[in-house]
């Protein structure tokens, strides 16, 4: 996924979320994309940055990058960008998508049973000629269909 992307000019699409230092599609433009991502700045608030729904305007991120934001943050950025919708994934969905704040954010999580331990199901966006987006949802596999031409189980990452 780009760091960034506009879709048609209606969809704003994101790795995390939302910078202060970047509240403009000016601004995000403009990144230098030819570099690490930074500790600090709008690449990383926009790789890392979380919506929170229960308070508004910024608040520094407890993951240690990034920031995490309010419906009031993304209210005025879609507004001020003319923006309908910002779609995003970087953070883990149980239902595999969640959307937010009056339809202007989807988190999308393609992952399923992320790390082989958090029983998620995973989502993929779909957008028709018009934009309208539809979600599909699927499981992870079975055990036994990821096994490898030994018959042995794939690596348990992360356990």
């Amino acid at each position: 996924m780009p760091l960034a992307a506009i879709i048609d000019n209606r969809i704003f699409v994101v790795h995390g979320g939302l910078s202060p230092n970047a509240t403009k599609l000016m601004d995000i433009k403009y990144i230098d994309r030819r570099q690490e991502v930074p500790h600090e700045g709008a690449m990383c608030d926009l790789m890392w940055s979380d919506p929170m729904d229960d308070k508004s305007g910024w608040v520094t991120s407890t993951r240690g990058a990034g920031y995490l934001f309010g419906e009031d943050v993304v209210d005025k950025f879609t507004y001020e960008n003319s923006v309908e919708m910002i779609c995003r994934s970087h953070q883990l969905v149980m239902e595999g998508y969640k959307i937010s704040f009056h339809n202007k954010l989807v988190t999308i999580w393609s992952a399923p049973n992320y790390c082989y331990r958090c029983g998620n199901i995973a989502a993929i966006l779909n957008l028709d000629d018009k934009l309208t987006p539809t979600y599909k949802i699927f499981e992870a596999s079975k055990n036994e269909k990821r096994e490898n031409q030994n018959n042995k189980i794939l690596p348990q990452y992360f356990l």
